[in-house]
């Protein structure tokens, strides 16, 4: 592979969005985690889905769509849904968590009605679904060098006011932290990594990226900034042994990656647990 990397365009944009993507979706994952709103990456996924088959319904129906690339209707709908999420939270000021089940909901019954009302694709819905390869294009790779270029942008800016709203909400707003604005760049930032990365990974296993690693690494740091850290190196791991391994045996990278992900955190567990067991007979 990687000699065809220098010889073949797709393999290059697969590999270099794929490392992009290994870097930005635990570093926001390690967040969302501690933060508590893991479903939040399902839900916006979901909502992206609906984007996609709205773009590509409408391909089929209108010509002047047949040439728009479908990521950027699945990046609409992901932005509107993480607004709508937030507009949601202050609605059920006491059931917050409710936000997101109403957006994730909303999405895949949007989803399937596009689906449905285009009565079958021209275009192989399973790549968007699964992550492929040879669909990622040089476009798709610009659009997720903007996205990451963002994302780190945000958080080296906000990083000490993400750490403080993340642990302690309450103080920081009192302190002064402006709380809500940070957190409405914060969804928006996650809606645009997830519909960025949904042609290595897959609409529907995204989430699995920004969570998996960081769920990893909890395990075996030792501090916040370790763990973040952490996060990074095993998503990237993951994602550049998962591309390897779909490349050579035919595989889908997105579930390739995904079950990649899922072994280090296994593997994580026994290790704690062998490291405490030792421990104890010390």
């Amino acid at each position: 592979m990687l000699q065809n990397i220098f010889q073949y365009e797709f393999l290059q944009n697969a590999f270099l969005s794929g490392i992009l993507i290994g870097l930005i979706a635990p570093l926001l994952g390690v967040f969302i985690v501690v933060r508590r709103m893991s479903l939040i990456a399902d839900a916006l996924s979901h909502v992206t889905l609906a984007g996609i088959a709205a773009s590509l319904l409408l391909s089929k129906k209108v010509l002047i769509f047949s040439q728009v690339n479908p990521i950027y209707l699945g990046m609409g709908f992901s932005v509107t849904g993480a607004l709508f999420i937030e507009k949601l939270r202050t609605v059920y000021k006491h059931y917050e968590e409710l936000a997101i089940p109403i957006i994730l909901s909303a999405g895949i019954g949007l989803g399937v009605v596009f689906i449905s009302l285009a009565d079958g694709f021209n275009t192989d819905l399973f790549s968007y679904l699964f992550g492929s390869v040879s669909a990622v294009t040089r476009t798709d790779l610009y659009v997720i060098i903007g996205v990451a270029t963002l994302v780190f942008f945000f958080v080296i800016s906000f990083f000490k006011e993400l750490f403080n709203l993340s642990f302690d909400e309450e103080h920081s707003v009192a302190s002064g932290i402006p709380a809500k604005f940070i957190h409405f760049l914060f969804i928006l930032t996650v809606a645009l990594v997830i519909s960025a990365s949904m042609r290595i990974v897959g609409i529907l296993l995204v989430s699995s990226l920004m969570t998996l690693p960081v769920a990893a690494s909890l395990r075996l740091a030792n501090g916040f900034k370790q763990t973040v850290i952490l996060s990074v190196v095993l998503g990237e791991v993951a994602v550049i042994c998962g591309l390897f391994l779909a490349y050579y045996l035919d595989l889908a990278p997105g579930g390739t990656i995904v079950v990649l992900s899922v072994l280090i955190l296994i593997l994580s567990i026994l290790w704690t647990k062998a490291k405490v067991k030792r421990s104890q007979e010390i």
